[in-house]
Formats: structure tokens, sequence, C-alpha cells
């Protein structure tokens, strides 16, 4: 279905230019809706290489940003007319999705994040689904009022069905929202050469796997001085690197694209685990789920089933 961009988005992009404006930002803060109010949805292919079982698996991931009108009392996309008490604003949503195989059979998760478009990229939203061979887990995080309200259900014993109150701390950083933080859309996280120790909440695809209650933490965020060359199987690109060291010893790194539109290029974690673009594209995907849409893969490197 076709992202909306309707009269909440209209509603706030004078008051998000005036607060991108207000802020102290490079020219990546400038000109957001020029380019992510096209109606149009970014795409970005990944070769994708996950640790699972003690071993290093080969496949696939997708990037999927697009900007919606969000309900705040329903904590969906808006549609339609919504009045009395409901905020409608607009979001930039990441649908992020791998899919890889563990022997016989196949993961298959997403991560769905909601970042509210103004400074400081509150998350509205986020959450999580995986599917093998063995069952199902689905898992959701709403933060409002100072906290963190969470619900999870799983095929595992223990974590069948299960809610969470977590705080919600003053400067606190989701790892699912980092691809979008870190681009700089509204304005640079850090200066260069800048580094920062925030509280931090593990990324939902991590506590899953390690089958461990979803905690904060602290980490620390660092942005390099100086820009480098990193290859990857698209191409070349100078990339900004920042790295973040978490508190239970991992270490991530995202490289992000100098150049705009600030594609994250090269995602790295523990254990060999890496996302390397393999092919980026703008289009109305929704439209294309016919017989030949399947087409545009090769677009963003990937092939079809």
């Amino acid at each position: 279905m076709m992202p909306s961009l309707g009269r909440g988005v209209m509603r706030m992009r004078v008051l998000v230019g005036l607060a991108v404006l207000a802020f102290a930002a490079p020219a990546a803060g400038q000109g957001f809706w020029e380019h992510w109010g096209d109606g149009r949805a970014e795409l970005n292919g990944y070769r994708l290489t996950q640790p699972r079982y003690g071993v290093i698996r080969s496949g696939r991931a997708v990037y999927v940003y697009v900007t919606e009108d969000f309900s705040d009392r329903a904590r969906v996309k808006a549609e339609g007319e919504h009045h009395g008490e409901d905020a409608v604003y607009p979001v930039l949503k990441l649908n992020a999705i791998r899919d890889f195989q563990t022997g016989i059979y196949d993961y298959n998760v997403m991560t769905s994040a909601f970042l509210r478009v103004e400074r400081g990229w509150p998350a509205v939203k986020i959450s999580f689904s995986a599917q093998d061979w063995c069952g199902q887990v689905y898992h959701q995080l709403l933060p409002r009022n100072g906290r963190v309200e969470g619900v999870f259900h799983s095929y595992f014993e223990g974590e069948a069905d299960g809610r969470e109150d977590l705080a919600l701390p003053a400067g606190g950083v989701f790892e699912d929202a980092l691809p979008i933080v870190l681009r700089g859309w509204m304005g640079e996280y850090l200066e260069r050469g800048g580094s920062r120790t925030v509280p931090f909440l593990p990324a939902l695809l991590h506590a899953r796997l390690r089958h461990r209650p979803l905690v904060w933490t602290q980490a620390r965020i660092a942005r390099a001085r100086e820009t480098r060359k990193t290859t990857v199987p698209t191409g070349t690109f100078e990339v900004t690197v920042w790295t973040v060291e978490v508190e239970d010893g991992r270490r991530l790194v995202f490289e992000v694209e100098v150049a705009s539109p600030y594609r994250l290029v090269r995602q790295a974690g523990p254990e060999g685990e890496e996302l390397a673009l393999t092919g980026s594209k703008r289009l109305a995907y929704w439209r294309l789920n016919g017989p030949g849409g399947e087409r545009h893969l090769k677009e963003l490197g990937l092939s079809a089933p």
C-alpha cells in the first residue's frame, strides 16, 4: 500500500524546516522534504553475513526507508481522517529485513523502526518479528510518557507471552534507530572526532538471538575525524565511520556515505556480522507487486527467489 504523504506531513513541513534551520547542522539537515517527500521509498540491498549457531551464514538484507503519516493514538500509519485528541505527525520508517539459511531451514527476520521527523529523531515505535522452521516471535516497543512499554510473544517456553516496563532515559539511544540517526538528515549526531556515552537499548534481533531480557546498558558512540574510502559490491564510496562500543563488549561499525543521500554503505558487528551494499534505488515499490516487478531486484543487487 502506498505510504501516505497526507495532511499530517504537510502540517509538519514548515515546523520541521524551522527546526532544521535553527539547528547548527550541515547541509545534510537541509532539504529533508525535497528528498523524502517525493512519494517514493529508498530501497537498499545488502550482502549479509550473519553469525548463527557458531557458524557464519550467508544471506541477504534489504533496508526500506519511507516517510509516512503516523497516528500517535493507534501507533500505526494514519490513513483517512483523524480527529479529537489523536495527533498525526510524519515519521521516517525503516523496515530492516534479513534472510539467511541455517542448514536445512532459513530465518526471515524484520525490524521496523518508526522515528518522528524532528530534531533528535524520537523513536515512537519499534517492532520485530522472526520466523524460522521452529516457530515465530513478535516483540514491540512503544516509547511514551517517559517509559518504554514492551510486549512480546514467542514459541519458546519461558518467553511465550510477556510485557515490559522500561525506563526511557534522557539521551537514550535505541540500537535499532541508528541506521536513521547516523545518516544526519536532521543534523549530525556528533561532530567529526566527537564521542558520547549514552544509555543504550540493544537491538531486538540481538536480544532474540541470545534469548536475553531486554535491558538498558551503556554505549560509547564515536565519529571518526577523517573520512575514508570503502569498497562494497556496488562500488567504492567515501564514508564517515561511526563506532559503537557497547558495555557488553560488542563493537558495532556503521559506514555512512559522505555525499547525499548519506546511505548506510556498510554495517558490521561481532563474530563476522556484516551488511555490504549491493544496490540502491528509490521506488514506489508498493506498486510493483504484479508479475514482472521482481526485475527491480537486480537494481538492488539481489536475485529473484
